[in-house]
């Protein structure tokens, strides 16, 4: 049907003066001259999205800076949604009078000078295209997609930007994934470490454990404290303790404790939350059920880890990855435009991961290699023409020593062996029955197993540690050490961040009651001790006392009443984030430990590694401003 005559039907008049057309790529752009003198056709099986614009005359009671407009969004074969439906002050009407394939919607605007067109997209496959250097891309981004700057990165001065794969290029599914390797460690610890075999009747809560809580061997307690290290949640096993005995065991010692190994473990990855889960399991089991596991808390654990180990040194975790990835590791289309766009910008790419050459040429095959026509990816080498050095079998985090010797060895992808080895003995493969097909390789990417840091700068040829940005999910594995001992500038990959965002613009209003709540209850605390202080002196008559008293015992009431609602609410929010643990960057008040971990070591923060993509590749990354408390009622915006 031709444009006009769709837009007559909806009983649309006027003249055009604005229009912007959203095609796919393969569709040469077209004029508002040819839709006037033309029935535009479009092919079976395409999908097309146009925004026309229509400007009517000022009226004499609008202000000559004012245009009253309508937008009218035209799909054919596709009706999706817009991030238009999200503006406020815009009103959709869905105008379609049929069933048919073409659908015509409008939107009514008041707006003053500008007129704001969006993209409508035509499928999920097209979120591939909307990187920052694409036509689609510079817009305003999502808050849960944004990078956040703890200190300021220039990054016209990066030459080479390296990532890490497991947990960041590589987004693992905990419902499959961290269910698959507590499988397998329960089975470890029965089979191997003579455990009780009701062990293997246990399941896994992939949702109840969060990074940055602390594991205390000696007690069985799991902890999670602010930045002074103050434990402000404690569980043991899956018992909650009390705020009595947290004070009597971490709050009365004289010497404040570290909380660090050897006594205490950290969860600071997704990978040991299966781990802490098995651990809290197996505290519980213990105390309710006496002399089935002789072992104390301490071993327990070391049990516990000693198992984690095997999986993977056994390879049971990733010979079932290898076997089917998409049903345990997260698709993302954005990873290969984002790479793609940092090449062109001039700067060198590198990965270094701990997973040896075999297991990472089918993870990387998954996320960047080409798609067969049943989606899934053959297994190739194809995505190695994304990175100039591709280092694998890396040993972090002792990689980041120069003073640590490793031998530097070449690999050759197509028979997996190492070639300056003295016998060429290849290393054993994840699957023997998986066979590379013979192709010629993109030598402009060189693969490595071991090394240092030092052999990575002299094949980058790095001249300082200022000009990487290393991009990972391990705050002490990929981030303390590349940041504290190199220098490197450094991005953390946080995937629950998103969430955490989201729902915090959400509860922001919820935030200002509880932050009301709080003055009051400074309010009436300062009125108590105001007249507490009056009460202890002489002087006071007998009447001035009882009517003194009554305020009293009235404020104090008050103050109780408050309290409790105080507490009630700061619950409630808690648990909005996380039913045990909160809210992952705070406790109460104050920045949690993982929190002030993040702010300490790594330059940039945010929830997906793709989330580069929708930067400028020489975008300067600016901190927001730090304020001291005295600062916050007198500058704060």
């Amino acid at each position: 049907m031709p444009l006009l005559e769709c837009l007559q039907k909806q009983g649309v008049s006027g003249s055009i003066r604005g229009l912007q057309l959203v095609l796919p790529l393969d569709i040469p752009r077209l004029t508002g001259k040819w839709l006037y003198n033309s029935k535009m056709r479009i092919a079976k099986g395409r999908s097309l999205s146009l925004c026309v614009s229509l400007f009517s005359s000022p009226s004499p009671s609008t202000s000559s800076t004012s245009l009253s407009s309508r937008i009218l969004h035209f799909h054919s074969r596709c009706f999706s949604s817009s991030i238009s439906d999200q503006v406020p002050g815009r009103r959709k009407v869905d105008c379609s009078r049929d069933s048919s394939d073409n659908q015509l919607y409008t939107s009514n605007i008041m707006d003053s000078k500008t007129m704001q067109f969006e993209k409508t997209s035509s499928s999920e496959g097209d979120k591939s295209l909307c990187v920052w250097s694409s036509p689609e891309g510079g817009r305003k981004i999502d808050i849960g997609k944004q990078i956040f700057c703890n200190r300021s990165l220039n990054m016209r001065n990066i030459v080479a930007v390296g990532f890490d794969m497991d947990y960041t290029l590589a987004q693992y599914k905990p419902e499959t994934f961290e269910s698959l390797a507590y499988e397998g460690t329960v089975k470890k610890l029965v089979n191997d470490l003579g455990y009780p075999i009701e062990l293997l009747e246990w399941s896994f809560d992939w949702t109840y454990m969060v990074r940055g809580l602390v594991l205390d061997k000696k007690r069985g307690n799991i902890l999670k404290m602010d930045r002074h290290k103050y434990v402000k949640v404690a569980y043991h096993g899956f018992r909650e303790l009390s705020k009595e005995d947290k004070v009597a065991t971490y709050g009365s010692t004289l010497i404040r404790d570290s909380f660090d190994e050897p006594e205490y473990a950290l969860i600071d990855t997704l990978f040991s939350l299966a781990e802490a889960y098995l651990f809290a399991q197996l505290v519980d089991f213990k105390d309710n059920n006496p002399g089935k596991i002789p072992a104390d808390y301490s071993r327990m654990y070391k049990d516990v880890r000693a198992a984690v180990d095997l999986c993977h040194r056994d390879g049971t975790l990733k010979k079932m990855v290898a076997k089917d990835p998409k049903r345990y590791i997260n698709e993302d289309a954005s990873i290969v435009p984002m790479l793609k766009m940092l090449r062109d910008s001039g700067r060198a790419t590198f990965l270094v991961t701990n997973s040896l050459w075999d297991y990472t040429n089918i993870v990387m095959n998954f996320l960047c290699g080409p798609r067969e026509v049943d989606g899934c990816s053959a297994l190739s080498f194809d995505w190695l023409k994304y990175f100039d050095i591709v280092i694998t079998g890396s040993a972090k985090p002792s990689f980041f020593h120069d003073e640590n010797r490793a031998n530097l060895f070449e690999v050759d992808p197509e028979s997996g062996m190492l070639l300056n080895t003295d016998n060429g003995t290849p290393m054993p493969r994840v699957d023997s029955s998986l066979r590379l097909p013979l192709k010629s390789l993109d030598k402009s990417c060189q693969v490595f197993q071991g090394g240092n840091v030092g052999h990575l700068h002299k094949l980058l040829s790095i001249e300082s540690s200022s000009q990487v940005l290393y991009v990972g999910d391990h705050i002490y594995g990929d981030i303390l050490r590349s940041k504290k001992v190199l220098g490197w500038r450094t991005m953390l990959v946080v995937p629950e961040l998103e969430n955490e965002v989201e729902l915090l613009w959400t509860l922001r209003d919820t935030r200002k009651k509880l932050q009301l709540l709080r003055n009051e209850r400074d309010h009436i605390e300062d009125e108590i001790h105001h007249l507490k202080w009056y009460l202890r002196f002489d002087g006071v008559n007998v009447v001035n006392k009882e009517e003194l008293l009554a305020e009293l015992a009235k404020l104090q009431s008050q103050q109780e009443q408050v309290r409790l609602s105080h507490q009630e609410a700061q619950r409630e929010c808690h648990q909005k984030f996380h039913k045990v643990w909160g809210q992952l960057l705070k406790t109460g008040y104050q920045n949690s430990r993982f929190a002030h971990q993040v702010e300490r070591f790594a330059c940039l923060y945010t929830s997906q590694v793709t989330n580069l993509s929708l930067y400028s590749p020489d975008k300067y990354y600016r901190p927001s401003e730090d304020f001291m408390p005295h600062e916050f009622d007198i500058l704060a915006l």
